[in-house]
Protein backbone atom coordinates (compact mmCIF):
# COMPACT_ATOMS: atom_id res chain seq x y z
CA UNK A 1 0.00 0.00 0.00
CA UNK A 2 2.75 2.18 0.93
CA UNK A 3 3.97 2.01 -2.75
CA UNK A 4 0.85 3.04 -4.19
CA UNK A 5 0.49 6.87 -4.66
CA UNK A 6 -3.23 8.06 -3.50
CA UNK A 7 -5.15 10.76 -5.50
CA UNK A 8 -3.81 13.35 -2.47
CA UNK A 9 -0.25 12.58 -3.09
CA UNK A 10 -0.67 13.89 -6.67
CA UNK A 11 -2.09 17.14 -5.32
CA UNK A 12 0.21 17.49 -2.73
CA UNK A 13 2.94 16.57 -5.44
CA UNK A 14 1.50 19.43 -8.21
CA UNK A 15 1.11 21.93 -5.19
CA UNK A 16 4.38 21.81 -3.80
CA UNK A 17 5.97 21.81 -7.39
CA UNK A 18 4.06 24.93 -8.35
CA UNK A 19 5.09 26.51 -5.34
CA UNK A 20 8.63 25.59 -6.68
CA UNK A 21 8.10 26.98 -9.75
CA UNK A 22 6.93 30.09 -8.60
CA UNK A 23 10.20 30.54 -5.86
CA UNK A 24 11.95 29.91 -9.19
CA UNK A 25 10.43 32.75 -11.72
CA UNK A 26 10.55 34.90 -8.24
CA UNK A 27 14.37 34.15 -8.04
CA UNK A 28 15.00 34.73 -11.94
CA UNK A 29 13.36 38.00 -11.70
CA UNK A 30 15.78 39.56 -8.98
CA UNK A 31 18.82 37.68 -8.94
CA UNK A 32 19.73 37.70 -12.39
CA UNK A 33 20.23 40.89 -14.64
CA UNK A 34 20.64 42.01 -18.48
CA UNK A 35 22.11 38.91 -20.23
CA UNK A 36 22.11 36.63 -17.71
CA UNK A 37 17.81 36.97 -17.24
CA UNK A 38 17.52 36.97 -21.29
CA UNK A 39 19.80 33.98 -21.44
CA UNK A 40 18.08 32.00 -19.52
CA UNK A 41 14.51 33.06 -20.71
CA UNK A 42 15.49 31.74 -24.41
CA UNK A 43 16.90 28.78 -23.23
CA UNK A 44 14.84 27.16 -21.30
CA UNK A 45 11.58 28.77 -23.09
CA UNK A 46 10.41 30.21 -19.81
CA UNK A 47 8.74 33.38 -22.51
CA UNK A 48 7.45 31.34 -25.55
CA UNK A 49 7.26 28.15 -24.46
CA UNK A 50 10.20 27.42 -27.09
CA UNK A 51 13.47 26.94 -26.15
CA UNK A 52 16.42 28.00 -27.69
CA UNK A 53 19.79 26.63 -28.89
CA UNK A 54 23.06 28.39 -27.70
CA UNK A 55 23.76 28.61 -31.08
CA UNK A 56 20.36 30.50 -31.79
CA UNK A 57 20.44 32.34 -28.70
CA UNK A 58 24.54 33.73 -29.98
CA UNK A 59 23.39 34.61 -33.20
CA UNK A 60 20.15 36.81 -31.71
CA UNK A 61 22.54 38.38 -29.38
CA UNK A 62 25.64 39.14 -31.53
CA UNK A 63 27.71 37.09 -29.22
CA UNK A 64 29.61 33.57 -29.40
CA UNK A 65 28.15 30.34 -28.55
CA UNK A 66 30.67 29.98 -25.94
CA UNK A 67 29.91 33.17 -24.32
CA UNK A 68 26.42 32.46 -24.01
CA UNK A 69 27.49 28.92 -22.62
CA UNK A 70 29.41 31.03 -20.07
CA UNK A 71 27.06 33.06 -19.02
CA UNK A 72 24.18 30.47 -18.50
CA UNK A 73 25.93 28.32 -16.68
CA UNK A 74 26.44 31.59 -14.45
CA UNK A 75 23.53 32.40 -14.30
CA UNK A 76 22.51 28.81 -13.40
CA UNK A 77 25.28 28.82 -10.47
CA UNK A 78 23.46 31.81 -8.57
CA UNK A 79 19.91 30.51 -9.17
CA UNK A 80 21.28 27.04 -7.39
CA UNK A 81 22.74 29.37 -4.64
CA UNK A 82 19.63 31.54 -4.38
CA UNK A 83 17.70 28.14 -4.08
CA UNK A 84 19.43 26.84 -1.50
CA UNK A 85 20.42 23.65 -3.88
CA UNK A 86 23.58 21.98 -4.04
CA UNK A 87 25.87 21.92 -6.75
Amino acid sequence: MDVLSSEDDSVIEVVENRIQIKKLYKEIEHSLKGRERTIIEMRYGLLDGKAKTQREIAKMLGISRSYVSRIEKRALKKLYKQLDYDI
